[in-house]
């Protein structure tokens, strides 16, 4: 019997070379990146999936601002839940056999200090009478360098309200597709009920959460680039081979790994073993076969895990 392991994979797994969301270049982006999952399951890997939809919400976004004086917006974590849903049939499609996909809320704290002053732009440019528009909907906008875009809270995930179904589903066999974008962004009321809200959960920070709750070994961050680097961009430029969170802690607070970009799946990493993962590893969707046989990609294990820690 294989491991039980939660890929999460990246943007560049749902879209066009070009970062194109038209929907033949997700179906054809999907069924590529299943193939490489495909691979594992026949190994006897017990897969469970994530993924990003920034691209996908952004249109769905698009749709309700052009439509906003005739059909009445949906909010944000509706959005989310919609591309969780398309992802997922497309997923479906794509591997077959036995998959499921599990729409999915994220709990997040409402006294999160994100909610107070939101700044994580979502959807496209607009000018400034179009987001005055917008505003009177109660939607937050500020004034970017190529124009006005909308910001959103970007709190952090506290636990998956549903891994215990996709944990259910795990272990009557299925491959399982879960937490998608992060996750349905939801606060728990005093009274113990559920409200969804308008924010956008880190989708690798949700995957370390995520892998933590349904008991992945494994967790691994499907990305563009074979490893994490340091000093990215410059003749100083080296991969993170093996490393233990301690030491990637360190690189981390050196500055290494940009906020944007693999900073959030640097933290995400550390974050799941901190927490008792086995190991979490940053690599290219193509090699994940390979990093889950041997030391491919960035791997991050305890220092005992790794019988060193050397960081190569």
């Amino acid at each position: 019997m294989g491991e039980r392991v939660l890929i999460a994979l990246g943007g560049n797994a749902m879209t066009g070379p070009d970062g194109s969301a038209a929907p033949e270049d997700q179906r054809r982006a999907i069924e590529e990146a299943m193939r490489h999952v495909a691979e594992l399951r026949a190994r006897g890997h017990q897969v469970i999936l994530t993924h990003g939809n920034g691209p996908q919400v952004g249109n769905v976004l698009l749709k309700n601002q052009l439509t906003a004086d005739v059909v009445p917006p949906v909010p944000l974590d509706w959005c989310v839940a919609t591309t969780q849903a398309t992802i997922g049939t497309l997923v479906l499609n794509a591997l077959g056999g036995r998959t499921a996909v599990v729409v999915t809320r994220t709990l997040v704290d409402a006294a999160d200090p994100a909610f107070a002053d939101p700044v994580k732009p979502i959807g496209r440019y607009f000018t400034e009478e179009e987001a005055a528009r917008f505003e009177r909907f109660g939607e937050t906008w500020r004034r970017f360098d190529k124009g006005w875009r909308r910001v959103v809270a970007s709190p952090e995930p506290v636990e998956i309200l549903d891994a215990e179904a996709a944990v259910a589903l795990m272990e009557s066999g299925f491959t399982v597709v879960a937490a998608g974008g992060g996750g349905v962004p939801v606060v728990r009321e005093p009274d113990g009920t559920l409200r969804g809200v308008a924010a956008v959960i880190d989708k690798d920070l949700a995957a370390a959460v995520l892998a933590r709750d349904v008991k992945a070994s494994t967790l691994v961050i499907a990305t563009n680039v074979p490893h994490a680097f340091v000093g990215y961009g410059t003749p100083r430029q080296r991969p993170v081979g093996r490393v233990t969170p301690e030491e990637l802690r360190a690189l981390q607070a050196e500055g290494h790994f940009a906020r944007g970009s693999m900073g959030p799946k640097i933290e995400a990493a550390a974050r799941f073993v901190e927490n008792g993962g086995e190991r979490a590893v940053i690599t290219t969707l193509e090699r994940i076969g390979e990093a889950l046989d041997g030391e491919v990609g960035t791997v991050v294990r305890t220092a005992a895990g790794h019988g060193t820690g050397e960081n190569g």
